[in-house]
């Protein structure tokens, strides 16, 4: 089984090693499969052309037959098809299709072309989909379009989903939620139209942003109400600024769910290098386990990287003690 992460390396290095294999992204509803492929076009300057086969007629993928030079019959290509320079064709909810329209598109997928059309060079074609068993409207996948893929089973991955939460500013408090509360990033309810999904999950902080206190609406009932729980406990966070600027006497909790919170805010509202250090010292400096310091550092290094601060950060701490005896940890994790 795959992870988002983990899928993301995977097909960064098939277009990197210019593979032009079609892939098939698998996994339940709301947990990135669309983002990664969009994350991927973008971290690699490519086009992104968005193909949604599900509306398609057969006609409209193979292109409309004319005739040429009063003897040949011929197909003009869409012209939503890619014609030249670099980039990913995505066709997201590819198994939504009929049966039908799905064996028009396996040439395209296997052979790079259909009808008098034929897939540029420096395209890759992924695809992505739902799983029957997610209670997705699906078809089933004819064998000879299955098999004209390479494969990719990803379930919900709560370090893959902190990674793309903190590189989108996702509210501080939600990011901390799930290590709290792990199984409540992704729990499908087939009793609510509304239900905690990492997708979801980036709606509710939108809807805090906005100054909305209910964030039922997107991750329905249960999860919101034990999210409600926990902004209790986050409005007794201990004085973060006071954290960054050393200030003594601030003591680090032990009620886990506390622990977590702090963390989370420390990530979220540090601006300098600086600030992730002195937030490493004073978890350091309580009696708590190392499993929060990797929790923490493990943001901490997502956070260093999206405002390319890492080096800054390395120059500061490398010669405490602390984070010596805490480095080989910290190399793992970025290996």
């Amino acid at each position: 089984m795959a992870t988002i992460n983990s899928v993301t390396e995977t097909l960064n290095k098939i277009i990197k090693s210019e593979v032009n294999h079609s892939v098939f992204i698998w996994g339940p509803p709301g947990i990135g499969k669309s983002s990664v492929v969009k994350q991927i076009a973008n971290n690699n300057n490519m086009e992104l052309i968005d193909l949604r086969v599900s509306q398609l007629a057969p006609t409209d993928l193979r292109g409309v037959p004319f005739i040429k030079d009063e003897k040949l019959s011929m197909f003009a290509p869409p012209s939503f098809l890619p014609r030249e320079g670099c980039g990913i064709l995505f066709l997201d909810e590819l198994n939504m299709a009929t049966p039908a329209m799905m064996g028009i598109a396996q040439q395209l997928i296997l052979d790079r072309k259909v009808g008098d059309y034929e897939v540029p060079k420096n395209w890759f074609i992924v695809a992505a989909g739902n799983r029957s068993k997610d209670r997705a409207a699906v078809s089933q996948m004819p064998s000879p379009v299955a098999n004209r893929f390479i494969h990719f089973d990803t379930e919900p991955d709560l370090d893959s989903w902190k990674r793309h939460a903190i590189k989108e500013e996702i509210d501080e408090i939600i990011i901390s939620f799930p290590h709290f509360r792990p199984e409540l990033l992704f729990k499908l309810d087939k009793n609510s139209p509304a239900w905690p999904s990492p997708r979801s999950w980036g709606f509710a902080s939108d809807l805090l942003k906005i100054g909305l206190d209910s964030v039922s609406s997107a991750v329905g009932d249960g999860a919101s109400s034990e999210f409600n729980s926990f902004i209790t406990v986050f409005n007794s966070l201990p004085d973060i600024e006071g954290i960054f600027k050393g200030r003594g006497g601030i003591k680090v909790p032990h009620e886990p769910s506390l622990l977590y919170a702090s963390c989370g805010a420390l990530v979220s509202r540090a601006k300098s290098a600086n600030d992730f250090f002195m937030g490493f010292k004073w978890l350091m400096s309580g009696d708590v386990t190392e499993d929060y310091a990797f929790c923490y550092m493990s943001d901490v290094l997502v956070a260093l990287q999206a405002k390319n601060i890492l080096n800054e950060f390395i120059k500061i701490a490398r010669t405490d003690k602390q984070y010596q005896k805490f480095l080989p940890k910290i190399q793992e994790m970025m290996s």
